[in-house]
């Protein structure tokens, strides 16, 4: 196996489509995105006898406190090879030992990998023998809830939870509410005002309004990114983002006004985004991030996490949980540990 930088998109996306276990965060244009935030980035592409049968994306995080390499969601092993034990933990081997180089450039103390595998002993066991420890934070979510759309929109909702169900069709009768898609960067301005009331209203850090810009500057080019508004008499209540990537709809940004919590203006638009990812021939909607404890509803009850509620308004909808492998953290330097007690205080202020 050898390891090459991939210049070339077709190369990169193509590869992509052919492997099933991946995010937007492993896209050609999530590097691009890194690059407008002033993040050196690079493009990785692992090789068997000039086959490419892996990829991984990595960026530069600078800070005050240290300065390390970041892997999101990756590598992204080909199909064929991906639950082959002996594979996963060459190409971990040989990305380490490439990332341990670049890191002597960049002055890194540590790399950080978010792997996109499925959270098995064995898929965990190969980071730990190569000498990884549990990152104290992490950057993506390690668990999500996914929702089947290849089925019919009969299907889907004949699959919902009942009380979710019954809120999409008060919401598709009530004439106060509408619902508004744009791609049009001026309407940014909606979002990022509900976005920050909700983050000041559930005690959680937004995202600067550079990053959004960004990100939506970075997908709209290529019509993967729309923004959803949800309105209520002609004022907006719910604002979300969503990302359309290969076959997969990211919900991924969204805010809410409390004042109109008892309208189901939130249900409405979730419907709106699963009916527009099924046009745009996606067959995976991916509500991102839930609550780490929850498996079911009767664990939402008990849950004190702070995303329990947001867990239980998308594990309404149907779909599955799916977990993937911890956050892994190589140590490189001694500072490395500064960032680590930075983050366990970080982790312990939030709840999590």
């Amino acid at each position: 196996m050898e390891i090459k930088e991939i210049i070339q998109k077709n190369i990169w996306e193509d590869f992509l489509s052919q492997c099933q276990e991946k995010t937007f965060l492993d896209s050609w244009d999530w590097i691009e995105f890194n690059e407008k935030m002033g993040r050196k980035s690079w493009r990785f592409g692992i090789f068997e006898q000039d086959k490419l049968i892996a990829v991984f994306l990595v960026s530069k995080i600078g800070a005050k406190r240290s300065t390390f390499l970041f892997v999101p969601h990756g590598p992204v092993v080909l199909d064929d090879k991906s639950q082959i034990i002996n594979y996963k933990s060459q190409i971990i081997e040989l990305l380490v030992n490439k990332l341990k180089e670049i890191a002597s450039q960049e002055s890194a103390s540590f790399i950080r990998i978010s792997p996109i595998w499925e959270r098995t002993k064995e898929n965990s066991d190969i980071f730990k023998k190569l000498g990884f420890r549990l990152s104290p934070i992490h950057m993506h979510p390690e668990v999500t809830w996914e929702l089947d759309i290849s089925k019919s929109e009969e299907e889907i909702l004949k699959n919902m939870r009942k009380t979710t169900r019954y809120l999409i069709r008060q919401a598709e009768k009530n004439k106060d509410i509408e619902i508004i898609k744009s791609e049009n960067l001026d309407d940014l301005k909606y979002f990022d005002y509900v976005y920050k009331e909700t983050g000041k209203r559930q005690k959680f850090v937004v995202y600067k309004e550079e990053y959004i810009r960004n990100e939506f500057l970075t997908f709209v080019k290529d019509k993967e990114i729309c923004l959803f508004l949800g309105k209520y008499k002609g004022r907006v209540a719910v604002a979300a983002l969503f990302v359309f990537w290969q076959n997969g709809c990211f919900y991924h940004h969204s805010g809410s006004l409390p004042e109109y919590n008892k309208f189901p203006v939130s249900y409405l638009l979730q419907w709106e985004a699963i009916k527009e990812a099924k046009k745009r021939g996606c067959n995976i909607y991916n509500f991102w991030g839930i609550a780490t404890d929850i498996k079911d509803y009767d664990d939402v009850k008990k849950s004190k996490h702070p995303w329990a509620g947001l867990s239980l308004f998308k594990m309404g909808f149907g779909g599955e949980k799916k977990e993937y492998v911890k956050t892994q953290d190589y140590v490189i330097s001694w500072k490395y540990w500064i960032n680590y007690l930075i983050e366990v205080a970080r982790k312990f202020k939030r709840g999590l």
